[in-house]
């Protein structure tokens, strides 16, 4: 079997090491929302949104070059005072954190339901990273976004979802200059085989990969994220 190519190996740590980086992030928003929720717990009251509030210093330190959006997304009913919630920060236009409202009025007609999002379901049944899209969010940018995504438990129940979002365009940015020194068609897919970032228009990011035959896959994180190279 021939060896792999060095910009192969090159370019799927790189992927690896980006995704790592966000996931980070939001580890540290996954941990600080269950250390609130769960002092909310012990004095024996519901959660309410001004108990979320105290996140708000770390998730405005942490939007930056890569995060444009960042915060904990609330199973319904888990608040006193809201059915639906998100404590969400993103990059406003003039650059400084702006927290996003929404009417998540659960008797209006304008509700949006992000519990039928892949970056909800994921955590939701037990994936401990989940990378969805890219896909145009209609509910917090309007633009091409990728969401990672992790699971925040209190006292071994599911409470909601801790996420970040990168602009699909600055995620591309990042890899793509190491996607372009392997040389061959090469592209990153998520779990269900969106393309996430591509050195071939062949395969625009958006695009749906299904095993193809003259391509191989091979894995660059334990969340299903891969790098699938052609002939």
């Amino acid at each position: 079997m021939p060896a792999e190519p060095p910009a192969i190996g090159a370019a799927a740590a790189h992927v690896r090491a980006t995704l790592d980086g966000v996931f980070e992030t939001v580890t540290h928003v996954r941990d600080a929302t269950a250390r609130c929720l769960e002092d909310v717990r012990r004095t024996g009251r519901a959660p309410v949104r001004a108990d979320l509030a105290e996140l708000r210093p770390l998730l405005a330190a942490h939007l930056g070059l890569l995060i444009c959006g960042l915060g904990f997304i609330a199973s319904p009913h888990l608040l006193a005072d809201a059915a639906w919630y998100l404590e969400w920060w993103q990059t406003g236009p003039s650059g400084d954190p702006s927290q996003l409202l929404r009417d998540l009025n659960p008797e209006s007609n304008a509700l949006y339901d992000y519990t039928e999002w892949e970056w909800f379901t994921g955590p939701e049944s037990g994936a401990e990273r989940t990378v969805c899209g890219p896909y145009v969010d209609y509910l917090c940018s309007d633009e091409y976004v990728l969401t990672l995504s992790a699971p925040v438990h209190v006292a071994g129940a599911f409470v909601g979802v801790a996420a970040a979002d990168v602009f699909a365009r600055t995620f591309e940015n990042e890899v793509v200059p190491a996607l372009r020194e392997i040389p061959a068609p090469a592209f990153v897919v998520n779990a269900p085989g969106r393309v996430m970032a591509s050195n071939t228009a062949s395969w625009p990011p958006g695009a749906v990969y299904r095993e193809s035959p003259g391509y191989a896959a091979r894995p660059c994180s334990a969340d299903g994220v891969g790098l699938v190279i052609g002939r």
